[in-house]
């Protein structure tokens, strides 16, 4: 059984076309892991640790649960079921909190996101971020520029595995193939790929190792329309 079909996906596709772009959110459109770092250091602390700068950066685009794993193990520490929990609460407040101070732009990201929804494509918001999360950071991003949202707690596996972007495509109606995932991370770029989508890689705080459907760009800035069909075209040549 492929991965698509483990979502039932029933795709009405015509032509080797572009037609959707799927968005990630922290680190992509927005400058957010930099207030994901204040929090995860805070909470090394609060778990009697230090939050190492390559603990840091191997939890960079995972999901809660994952990252949280990674800090327990990383720090020592039992992670028992209760212990999980505590902290998972105590770094939701505590980004909460981060989040209602505002949450900056990642450049270009406002003016790519707008480019994208004007030329006609369809478009997804696709993280590993909690809806309750995503929800407060979608007031500074704007509903209005997406067709589906799917965050990491709405599937089964959380990034690096494909299950969120193959929910977005199946919510869209749009195959795999057909879509162009815009990550900043190798867990966020491994998720998209394994999917079998095309990976426009604009990295913002990690490396993104080349992959075989990954085409890498320094900046979001300037892209227009046709660097989203550039993108999917050197993927698909």
């Amino acid at each position: 059984m492929s991965e698509a079909s483990t979502f039932g996906v029933s795709m009405a596709v015509s032509g080797p076309d572009l037609k959707a772009v799927l968005w990630d959110m922290d680190g992509t459109l927005l400058d957010s892991e930099k207030l994901w770092d204040v929090a995860m250091h805070e909470l090394a602390a609060e778990l009697g640790g230090v939050m190492t700068a390559s603990t840091r950066h191997a939890i960079i685009g995972a999901s809660g649960p994952d990252a949280l794993a990674t800090i327990f193990g990383a720090l020592e520490l039992d992670p028992t079921a209760a212990a999980l929990a505590d902290a998972a609460a105590w770094m939701n407040a505590r980004v909460t909190e981060l989040f209602s101070l505002g949450i900056p732009w990642r450049p270009g990201a406002q003016e790519a996101l707008r480019t994208a929804r004007e030329s006609g494509l369809r478009t997804a918001l696709v993280t590993n971020t909690e809806r309750v999360l995503a929800e407060q950071a979608l007031d500074t991003l704007g509903r209005e520029h997406f067709d589906v949202t799917v965050c990491g707690d709405e599937v089964p596996r959380g990034k690096p595995e494909p299950d969120p972007y193959l929910r977005a495509a199946e919510l869209l109606g749009i195959a795999p193939e057909h879509c162009l995932a815009v990550e900043d991370s190798p867990t966020g770029s491994a998720a998209a790929e394994a999917a079998g989508c095309a990976v426009l890689v604009v990295p913002c705080e990690v490396a993104v190792p080349i992959g075989p459907r990954r085409v890498h760009r320094a900046s979001l800035e300037g892209i227009g329309e046709s660097g989203f069909a550039a993108a999917w075209r050197t993927v698909h040549a």
